[in-house]
Formats: structure tokens, sequence, C-alpha cells
């Protein structure tokens, strides 16, 4: 049986990564994939469903968690907290399923040590005077934080170099194109395709 693949996605806040990948399921080409939905200890923003974008948890609740080894990784942004289920990412990539998740660069550095066969993702925006604005046109922060967003996403932005493939999200067509396309590449190298189908490669091969 082959295994899934983990797709790690990070980018700074704004770059639209969360809308990226929304737009590439709505095409429906791909099958056999799904998006992990992490845990995080912040307010539920106009919009969100608990269970759908976040599973939103008290942080009680989450430091009770990390205690029993919940999750693959967890961290602290902004005063909150964010993690992923390790019994959920394991599930599904045992059956095969490849699956995305959203994380920092921090993350990712975690897992990459964890999951085997990782392939990670690094959206970058197309300027910095676009990623402002996309910022505020959300309308979810005040200016003090879009300040600290600002900031940070310079950092984030640093590491963008230790990521498999980088995408530039100028245009949101474009860059649903060239995520896909990477997936379609992950799924036919060569050891995939010898799991995959082993057995038709055996009957091909047979005098």
């Amino acid at each position: 049986m082959y295994k899934g693949t983990l797709f790690i996605i990070s980018a700074p806040s704004g770059t639209g990564k969360s809308t990226l990948i929304q737009q590439m399921f709505k095409k429906n080409i791909l099958d056999n994939i799904t998006i992990s939905i992490s845990y995080t200890t912040r307010l539920m923003r106009r919009g969100e469903k608990n269970g759908k974008d976040y599973y939103f948890v008290s942080k009680k609740k989450f430091k009770n968690m990390i205690k029993k080894g919940f999750f693959l990784e967890y961290a602290k942004i902004f005063n909150d907290y964010y993690g992923t289920s390790k019994i959920m990412i394991e599930k599904f990539l045992l059956l095969g399923i490849d699956i995305f998740l959203i994380i920092n660069w921090e993350g990712a550095q975690n897992i990459r040590n964890k999951i085997e066969n990782s392939k990670s993702i690094f959206l970058l925006p197309p300027s910095k005077q676009e990623l402002y604005r996309r910022l505020r046109n959300r309308g979810q922060d005040s200016d003090l934080v879009i300040h600290k967003r600002m900031k940070t996403a310079v950092s984030e932005i640093s590491h963008y170099h230790e990521y498999d493939y980088v995408i530039v999200n100028s245009k949101l067509k474009l860059a649903v194109l060239d995520l896909t396309n990477i997936i379609f590449a992950n799924r036919l190298r060569l050891s995939y395709q010898k799991k995959k189908n082993f057995s038709l490669i055996q009957n091909l091969l047979k005098c």
C-alpha cells in the first residue's frame, strides 16, 4: 500500500494561502486529497466555522492536549496557540490520502523531521504593498496588528529557501495552477508509481 504525501504550506499572513487551497479544491480535479484542520486558542473570526476552518478550544484545554502528546507540532503565535493533530495526519497518510497542512516556518521545520517524504511549499506575495493592501482589505485586524504582521512577514519570508517549492501569488488562477501541478508532479514520481501500480507493473513485466 502506498502512503499519502503531506504537503506543508507556509506564507506570511495575508498572502492568500487559505484562498489558494480552497480554489484548488473547488476545481475538483484531484482525488485522494484533503486538508488538515488545526486546533487554535484564538477567537473565531466572522464567517469562520468550528470544525471547518479550525477547531477552536480554550487555552486550558490546549495545554492539556500538549501534556497528553496529542499534537504533531504546535506553536504560540501572537499570544495564541496553534497545533496539528498527530493521529489525524497519520490516519490520512496511511490510507494513501494526500493532506495539506497550513503552518508557519517553525512548524514546518518540526514536521520535516517527523514525517517522511513530506513536501513543503512557500507562498510569496507579489510585493509588500500588495500584502499590506490584502491585510487591510480583510478587515479583521487593527492597524497595530497589521503593522506587527508586516514586520513578522519579513522574518517569515527569510525562510523561503528551506522549502521544496515557491509560488508567487500574484494572480490567483495561475497560483492555483502552480499548486495543482506540484501535486500532479509528485504523484508521477517513480517511487510513488512503483508502489501505487505495483500489480500492474508486475503483470506487464511477465513473459
